[in-house]
């Protein structure tokens, strides 16, 4: 995926350096065989890059001298579709790092009601367990050189996870049941 997102950026570029059109042919149809000279054709070929390749000369028309003909080789960006393509493979990109694709600005991906669920998402279900993952393999690798050591991940000032904060206060604050140690245990709050 990373391979096609990057070819599609170099190809769109390189449409755009050359003229923003696909590629083609010119035709020399001379009668009886007759063939350019090297030199003819070395001149025709810094001609056509001088005067039509390039930002600056998109759409300039060419202008053929006789028995020229241009003949289109491919096809047209629009039938190869390389946003949509570039689009997917960005998507896939994220989605192996576990990012909603909605947090990449791509048109048309909305998966998740709105930008904030998409980026709770994000910091639950990617963010979160490896800073706890990574907060316990430096555990592991201090607990042998300094005895009793805890590292853990500060979760409580993240901003994209305050509504879910928000939610766990209100309902253990609605649990009339419980004492108040209880409630600051299930919040995670101090020991």
């Amino acid at each position: 995926a990373i391979d096609v997102h990057n070819a599609s950026g170099a190809w769109n570029k390189a449409l755009l350096d050359n003229a923003a059109r696909p590629s083609g042919a010119l035709v020399y149809g001379a009668k009886d065989g007759e063939r350019l000279t090297a030199e003819q054709f070395e001149a025709l070929r810094a001609q056509v890059a001088e005067s039509h390749a390039g930002t600056m000369n998109a759409g300039r028309p060419m202008i053929l001298e006789g028995g020229l003909d241009w003949k289109p080789m491919s096809w047209t960006p629009a039938d190869m579709d390389f946003i949509a393509g570039k689009h997917a493979a960005a998507r896939e990109i994220a989605l192996a790092f576990g990012v909603p694709p909605q947090l990449l600005g791509i048109p048309g991906d909305a998966t998740y009601a709105n930008y904030r669920e998409a980026n709770a998402a994000f910091w639950r279900g990617t963010v979160v367990p490896l800073a706890r993952k990574t907060a316990a393999a430096l555990t592991g690798w201090l607990g042998g050189r300094f005895a009793g050591v805890r590292i853990e991940a500060d979760l409580e000032g993240l901003p994209a996870l305050q509504p879910e904060r928000d939610a766990l206060w209100a309902r253990l604050t609605a649990a009339t049941f419980l004492t108040d140690e209880e409630r600051r245990r299930m919040a995670g709050v101090g020991d």
